[in-house]
């Protein structure tokens, strides 16, 4: 006999948000399957039937994450008329669950454990490599379109923004001045100011 309000139907992907969020709460040792389940109002066994374990979890979170990067540029070039406004929406956007200093100090402990981890290396470079070529696509389209000078290279440039990413996340949980948003737009205005044509002021401040 079914358990009444026991949720039967909650897919993966909801667990998975419920995870990420739960990760930038507790940070690494306080993650549990346990506490996902809370989180989404499942009993521990049935992710333990879906996931196997919590590094079962957090793999199926690095697929997924990859996955959902890779649909990202297309669904925020489609609601913004230029590929540098897209630009400064995907930077946003792909740091959108650290909006706290303290979630983002947890989600970067989750990167150093990754870093320790071959599975998880492997999957974290993976994901890295897709933010890169997502960059990089739309810095090529905005050369393409006059956004940017000629001269630049989308795939040197493409690193200096990742770069800029990161680094933008950490010295912002350090100093907690300010927004993150804010924060990387005016970090990524300025690593870009160089290479914009004369006559170019293109509208970073689109969401």
């Amino acid at each position: 006999m079914a358990m009444v309000g026991r949720p039967r139907g909650v897919d993966n992907a909801v667990i998975l948000r419920a995870t990420t969020q739960v990760m930038g709460q507790v940070g690494p040792a306080g993650l549990t399957l346990a506490a996902v389940a809370r989180e989404v109002g499942l009993a521990p066994a049935t992710l333990v039937q879906r996931f196997g374990s919590k590094h079962g979890l957090l793999l199926a979170l690095a697929n997924q994450t990859e996955k959902d990067m890779s649909e990202l540029v297309g669904r925020v070039r489609r609601s913004h008329d230029s590929a540098l406004g897209a630009l400064a929406a995907l930077m946003v956007r792909s740091l959108a669950a650290l909006s706290t200093p303290e979630s983002y100090a947890n989600h970067l402990a989750f990167l150093c454990m990754d870093l320790g981890d071959p599975q998880l290396y492997e999957r974290a470079l993976a994901i890295h490599h897709t933010q890169q070529r997502m960059i990089e696509q739309l810095l090529t389209e905005a050369v393409g379109a006059g956004e940017l000078r000629t001269n630049s290279s989308p795939t040197a440039l493409a690193r200096t923004v990742q770069a800029v990413i990161a680094g933008s996340g950490l010295n912002w949980a350090l100093e907690r001045e300010g927004g993150l948003e804010q924060r990387l737009r005016q970090q990524l205005d300025a690593v870009l100011a160089p290479h914009l044509p004369p006559h170019a002021n293109p509208d970073m401040e689109e969401s």
